[in-house]
């Protein structure tokens, strides 16, 4: 009896396990599914009530739309190059940075008031710093640039990526590298063929979620960038807002093309992100 007792408890509990991830895994997507769906349907059918679930009637016009005879296309090459610049340059010196928090024996006080200085950089809310920035550039001649943009969004991403690979560099044993040091490499060189090939998922992990915090900015983007030579896409899908009406199908038609280069470079890597996120979790 007790035995019967003890399945059933587990069932119930495996049941109810699944029944909240179900519902978790729901509220999640289904914004992204609402999107998708939006982008297929007719200006009709988008205003119909109640809403329809799925497409009466499957049409490309709102793709059509969003992307002949406008500046959508070359908004999102620009978002490409500057987050595939940024990301780069933020995880090259994010590496040696968490590197050297990570190996170099400081002080136990310059290390915390160092590590502090890094993650208080995270605190400041970027509306406070907006203003002076945009009188930095328009003195530098910095607004509407490549430059501009890649400079915010490493100093945006930088501490992100430094706290990240400081957490995953301290999962590699020092031994590793003082071996190889022994056997002739330098500090660098042992970096590069011990720890860089060890801590490959955290990087992998590390790159995806800096892809994606550059790749949605909208308030620098906003107001660093006036001309189509710069604008990124999330400023350029708020275009379909105006005074008068708010396109919905073209503005879903952007979002779900938008989607589709983070959803490719995560499923390329996903093998690496799923170690990256749980590197660490068991010695």
């Amino acid at each position: 009896m007790d035995t019967r007792r003890f399945e059933w408890s587990n069932i119930i509990g495996t049941a109810i396990k699944y029944a909240v991830l179900l519902l978790i895994m729901v509220i999640v997507l289904f914004p992204i599914y609402w999107m998708v769906i939006t982008s297929f349907k007719g200006r009709l059918e988008l205003t119909t009530y109640p809403p329809t679930l799925f497409p009466k009637n499957i049409i490309l016009d709102n793709y059509r739309d969003a992307f002949s005879d406008s500046d959508i296309p070359r908004y999102m090459l620009n978002s490409v190059i500057v987050v595939g610049v940024s990301t780069l340059i933020s995880l090259f010196f994010g590496t040696l940075a968490g590197y050297s928090l990570a190996r170099f024996a400081f002080t136990p006080t310059f290390k915390r008031q160092i590590s502090f200085w890094i993650l208080s950089t995270r605190m400041i809310p970027p509306i406070v710093t907006i203003i002076p920035i945009f009188l930095i550039y328009r003195n530098l001649q910095l607004l509407n640039t490549y430059a501009g943009m890649i400079i915010v969004y490493v100093g945006f991403t930088l501490p992100f990526t430094t706290w990240m690979m400081r957490a995953f560099v301290r999962e590699v044993p020092v031994d590793l590298e003082e071996a190889a040091m022994v056997d002739g490499d330098t500090r660098l060189t042992a970096l590069l063929r011990i720890v860089l090939p060890l801590t490959a998922p955290g990087l992998v992990a590390t790159a995806i979620f800096s892809l994606i915090l550059v790749w949605n900015e909208f308030l620098f983007a906003l107001i660093l960038t006036t001309t189509s030579a710069t604008i990124t896409l999330p400023v350029g899908i708020s275009g379909f807002v105006s005074q008068f009406e708010v396109l919905w199908g073209q503005m879903s038609a952007v979002g779900t093309v938008a989607i589709i280069p983070i959803l490719i470079f995560t499923l390329a890597v996903q093998r690496y992100l799923v170690r990256g996120l749980t590197l660490g979790a068991v010695k």
